[in-house]
């Protein structure tokens, strides 16, 4: 048995991974999905304050609290910041580091400084004008109609702070082994195809998935499978 811990993206929360419980248990492995503060069921902890610290500390804070070792650490797009933050300082907790469609950071940098020019000046024109963060993104265009309706209402703005704190590490530069999953349905401004090709350049261990950015929703099956095959 394999034990998955997720870092959820942005807008998002632990319920949005509801369908990967099932899924991953009938494999033989153990799911485990924090909601990160500010967001989901703890939207009601949102203030101005939070930043990218905040959600390195309650993915460490589930760390310490549950006990965990030998984690495949999940970061999915957003979380790659959060899940690279953690696995500097918990890598002696940590097995693998998995990025999901998600941004790779380098010490230094912020999620607004990864982002392609136009979608960082979106997102913080977005938050300029909702004190609450920045305003949920759109969903892609093929999510079905269902999961849209059920996950459209629990979306919540995204505390701007944490896309605007950079990531400093703490214990020098990551050694753990890494893996990439890439969603080939990417949009027209794909953001993610870059730590794609730079893993592969680096000589991580990549994957290609027909999906759009939201695996665990469109295709949860082809997500369980190709997790359980990488799982260590």
């Amino acid at each position: 048995m394999a034990t998955f811990l997720v870092c959820h993206g942005a807008w998002s929360a632990g319920w949005a991974w509801k369908l990967m419980h099932p899924l991953m248990t009938a494999r033989g492995h153990r799911l485990i999905t924090p909601t990160l503060t500010g967001l989901g069921e703890r939207s009601h902890l949102a203030h101005p304050a939070i930043d990218l610290e905040t959600h390195i500390t309650d993915i460490l804070g589930v760390l310490t609290f549950e006990d965990l070792r030998d984690v495949n650490l999940i970061g999915h797009s957003y979380s790659g910041m959060v899940a690279t933050g953690v696995a500097d300082r918990a890598r002696e907790r940590v097995t693998q580091l998995i990025y999901i469609d998600a941004f790779v950071p380098r010490d230094g940098e912020s999620a607004f400084d990864v982002l392609p020019e136009a979608v960082r000046a979106q997102r913080q024109a977005g938050a300029s004008h909702n004190a609450a963060g920045i305003p949920p993104g759109p969903m892609p265009p093929d999510t079905p109609p269902d999961i849209r309706a059920w996950c459209e209402p629990l979306r919540r703005p995204q505390p701007v702070k944490t896309f605007e704190q950079k990531l400093q590490f703490k214990n020098g530069p990551l050694t753990l082994p890494r893996q990439y999953i890439y969603c080939q349905r990417n949009s027209p401004d794909d953001r993610f195809r870059v730590f794609y090709e730079r893993a592969k350049s680096d000589g991580w261990p990549t994957h290609e998935i027909d999906a759009s950015h939201n695996p665990h929703l469109t295709c949860p099956d082809v997500l369980a499978d190709l997790l359980s095959k990488i799982a260590v």
